[in-house]
């Protein structure tokens, strides 16, 4: 499967480096390839540089957000959350009509500081927003409720044995989202409904970051026992 991942912090590079590990063919999206490729400063969580990162990951091509969508039968939004719409906006809708739009990432607001708060939040949701501002995309938000390294290997935490959300309006575009879920190793996904159930995926944020602030790791994840 070719799939474009567009962003390069933390999220991006692993999602990009798993699927490529599985042996789909995956580009990296961003504003500007070549800055981005010379990049030698730390991840803003501690990860390494991106040119080291892509130094192993030499399968995994760089392009313009545009260039990599185009590209792309499946497309994940790895962008910053405040600024995803702009991002998919550069991709062009043209270039995410009718493909699956993976959307992993959450509203945060630091307007006031830490820990964030979420807009939107309660009657509307980033998932929304993109469904929304791209309606020819088919858009499944999931994955927003963990960190970067239990989303590609959720056996590092409880062997597995936790949930993943998703959340959509189309039945194949969901289908084809938890496969690549089981793909990772994911085993309990858990659809939540329409793309209006992504409101309550993303307000799993605040709970998350309380709890990672009392463990002081993001090396957890929530399970729904029933």
């Amino acid at each position: 499967m070719k799939i474009a991942v567009l962003g390069t912090g933390t999220v991006g590079p692993a999602i990009a480096g798993a699927l490529s590990g599985l042996g789909h063919h995956v580009v990296i999206g961003t504003r500007d390839p070549e800055a981005t490729l010379v990049r030698t400063e730390p991840g803003a969580t501690g990860g390494p540089p991106f040119a080291e990162w892509h130094a192993a990951h030499s399968r995994v091509g760089v392009a313009t957000y545009a260039d990599a969508a185009a590209g792309a039968d499946v497309v994940v939004n790895a962008t910053n959350g405040t600024g995803s719409l702009a991002a998919l906006g550069a991709a062009g809708a043209e270039n995410l009509a009718g493909k699956v739009l993976i959307d992993v990432a959450n509203p945060l607001d630091f307007s006031h500081g830490f820990p964030p708060s979420l807009n939107p939040v309660n009657t509307d949701s980033l998932g929304e927003q993109i469904q929304r501002t791209f309606p020819e995309a088919r858009v499944v938000k999931t994955l927003n409720t963990m960190n970067a390294g239990v989303m590609v290997d959720p056996a590092s935490v409880a062997g597995g044995d936790h949930s993943v959300f998703v959340s959509g309006n189309d039945v194949d575009a969901k289908e084809v989202v938890s496969g690549l879920l089981r793909d990772l190793g994911h085993r309990d996904i858990i659809d939540l409904g329409d793309i209006t159930t992504a409101r309550g995926a993303e307000m799993v944020l605040p709970i998350w970051l309380r709890v990672w602030g009392a463990l002081g790791t993001g090396a957890f994840n929530f399970k729904i026992a029933r």
